[in-house]
């Protein structure tokens, strides 16, 4: 039996050019499925009607004149290829509209839907809070139109400091590179900025400060109030951070058995930190001024109480507002320090009285590094007591404005 030949290259540029002139609807077949049609408002369109998975499918290829007959007819000629392929045409083109509309909002919504939840909490709320300024910014961006000059833009628009703006920076370029992975854009805008010619290098990190014996003593007789001046002894005393201390509650502060439980957080492991006797009396003094908060620190402003359903803790701030009012309003003979260089000076004043390494680390919760840190999982309660108890003493008498004279610390076998 002979197969009849399907017939193609049916129509021609002047039928075409009757046609728009005639500005009558029409929908004329060029054969193989390329079809030109001519709308009612004159509108002339090549559509390329197919077969794919047992349905029948359209793809439009272009507006007349803009795309020849010429050029139809070989668009139809690849969009066939691909079908013969196994591809569908209309999919891909409908998947590929969908990638071209995306906003950055819509980026930023799938990214924290699924890498956030991968990262850590303190990376979470870092991320997080650089996101939400990426979105203010330029969220409503088309993805595909944001250049390296939007990158710039955005980072310089936000007033912060080195290490936050390099934050936004490695979110910036986190968001793009998901892009690029999901094939919403074909390279990253990101690429080829260089962050130091936007907001200069790193500044040089701050030393810690580690004060003297007469600033210590200068501290320990402060003029501040009574929660202020005690919270001041209790950091300086115990080494512990800040947060530590404006978040603990009374309940893990266990006083007839001079010992402070710190529960885990993201800046260390749980610890038991065992308290001198100078230190379990002030924090009995601030168990009660405590009233009948569940914090050592309660809030001290009626709208945080409100704020927080009747107790919270001290503001994060509290504490070093406080050093610095005292700095400011009463001149001490005392550098301008911060609560955590209180740390740093409780670590070197220790290794000055013959506190080991490890132990003044552990005193810390400082994790031991190395292999040393993997294997050695014993916290040295005891030899971490004998070096705090060490250390009051050692304040006290710069508190009293004496010299110390006393044998330098061992550790316990």
């Amino acid at each position: 039996m002979r197969v009849a030949k399907r017939q193609t290259n049916l129509l021609s540029d002047v039928e075409l050019k009757h046609f728009v002139r005639a500005r009558v609807p029409v929908a004329k077949s060029d054969g193989a499925g390329l079809t030109f049609t001519l709308s009612a408002a004159g509108t002339a369109t090549w559509i390329l009607r197919f077969s794919h998975g047992g349905r029948r499918h359209e793809l439009t290829l272009g507006v007349y004149p803009d795309v020849s007959l010429t050029a139809a007819r070989k668009l139809a000629a690849s969009k066939r290829v691909a079908v013969q392929q196994g591809l569908n045409p209309a999919a891909e083109r409908r998947k590929e509209k969908a990638r071209k509309d995306w906003t950055v909002r819509q980026l930023i919504a799938d990214y924290e839907e699924k890498v956030i939840p991968t990262l850590a909490d303190s990376t979470q709320r870092s991320y997080g809070r650089n996101l939400k300024r990426i979105e203010s910014g330029m969220g409503a961006l088309a993805l595909r139109d944001v250049s390296s000059a939007d990158i710039v833009a955005q980072i310089e628009r936000v007033k912060a400091g080195w290490v936050e703006l390099f934050t936004l920076w490695c979110v910036l370029k986190a968001i793009f590179k998901h892009a690029a992975g999901k094939r919403l854009v074909d390279t990253t805008p990101c690429a080829g900025i260089v962050l130091d010619s936007i907001i200069g290098k790193r500044p040089e990190v701050k030393k810690r400060l580690m004060l003297t014996d007469e600033e210590i003593g200068t501290l320990m007789n402060a003029k501040m109030n009574p929660e202020n001046l005690l919270s001041v002894r209790v950091l300086l005393a115990t080494g512990v951070r800040a947060s530590e201390l404006f978040t603990a509650l009374r309940e893990n502060v266990y006083l007839d058995e001079a010992r402070w439980h710190i529960p885990k957080s993201k800046t260390g492991p749980e610890m038991d930190i065992p308290l001198a006797p100078a230190v379990v009396d002030w924090l009995r003094q601030l168990d009660v001024l405590a009233g009948q908060s569940s914090y050592v620190l309660p809030a001290r402003l009626r709208t945080r109480f409100e704020r927080f359903d009747g107790d919270a803790h001290v503001s994060k701030d509290a504490i070093r507002e406080a050093i610095d009012f005292w700095i400011d309003n009463h001149k001490p003979k005392i550098r301008r320090f911060t609560p955590h260089d209180l740390r740093s000076t409780m670590k070197s004043h220790m290794r000055k009285l013959g506190v080991a390494r490890d132990i003044s680390e552990m005193c810390l919760n400082h994790k031991l590094a190395g292999v040393e840190g993997i294997y050695d999982q014993h916290t040295y309660y005891d030899e971490r007591r004998a070096a705090l108890e060490l250390w009051a003493r050692f304040i006290a008498t710069c508190q009293a404005g004496e010299k110390w004279n006393v044998t330098p610390f061992k550790k316990t076998a």
